[in-house]
């Protein structure tokens, strides 16, 4: 927060410094310093209580019955959400923005489009693929509603049929994270567990930062810090001058 406040005055005394040929009092301030929060992805045991809490609402207390739980009517949707931002390491704005047309059954194939409409940062689409299980459980959540065939229509609403937004999103999960006692339960915790275990599986990083749409190596090597995998090793099995011996 206080890199942010310092980011902020600096831009803006700069243009105060251009505009009005003044001395920028922000000159000679250092950037504050700060450590970053460390990168904690999801557990197995973590994710499978996510996937629980979305099938039964919060236990009702009555006085003039025994207590009960209700099935959630938005349990396919929620339960299809987790496993797509598990599966695809998508970004907020990225999921909310997608239609039924955007994804391909048959291969998996998930297409985040250009531009603002697609909701990627910097507007750089990308193709990404979602497995066998995230696939079914989407196809049963959309079976469930009577605009499944427009492919225009988004592929994940919130109420009264609207798009889910990033703030909705941001609030279920943390609503889930609350009821399956997961701290720090939020969309992008996602993206990081994606990028981790896809590299403990056997990944190689460059195309996990095609997967990501990360414009450079940095942040995918440090997920592989995380991971303890080895990136100059990677690069050494994917170099064409070597491999080719030319």
């Amino acid at each position: 927060t206080i890199r942010n406040i310092w980011v902020s005055l600096s831009a803006f005394f700069n243009w105060y410094s251009r505009e009005f040929g003044l001395t920028n009092p922000m000159k000679n301030v250092p950037a504050p310093k700060f450590e970053e929060k460390p990168v904690e992805p999801y557990s197995k045991e973590e994710v499978e209580s996510l996937l629980k809490a979305c099938d039964q609402s919060r236990e009702v207390n009555s006085r003039r019955r025994s207590n009960f739980t209700m099935r959630r009517y938005t349990c396919l949707r929620d339960r299809a959400i987790i496993l797509m931002l598990l599966d695809t390491g998508l970004r907020a704005s990225e999921i909310c923005s997608l239609t039924i047309g955007d994804v391909d059954f048959k291969s998996g194939k998930v297409q985040v489009r250009h531009g603002v409409r697609g909701g990627a940062k910097g507007g750089k689409g990308r193709t990404v693929y979602i497995g066998k299980v995230a696939r079914n459980m989407l196809w049963r959540y959309l079976v469930t509603r009577d605009d499944n065939e427009d492919m225009s229509a988004p592929l994940l609403d919130g109420k009264f049929r609207h798009p889910l937004n990033r703030n909705a999103l941001r609030r279920l999960l943390s609503r889930l994270g609350q009821k399956a006692k997961v701290l720090n339960c939020h969309p992008h915790r996602f993206r990081h567990t994606f990028a981790i275990t896809y590299l403990r599986s056997g990944g190689d990083v460059f195309t996990l930062q095609s997967q990501l749409g990360h414009s450079t190596l940095e942040m995918v090597q440090h997920y592989a810090r995380i991971a303890q995998v080895d990136v100059e090793q990677a690069h050494r099995k994917a170099s064409p001058a070597d491999n080719w011996r030319l």
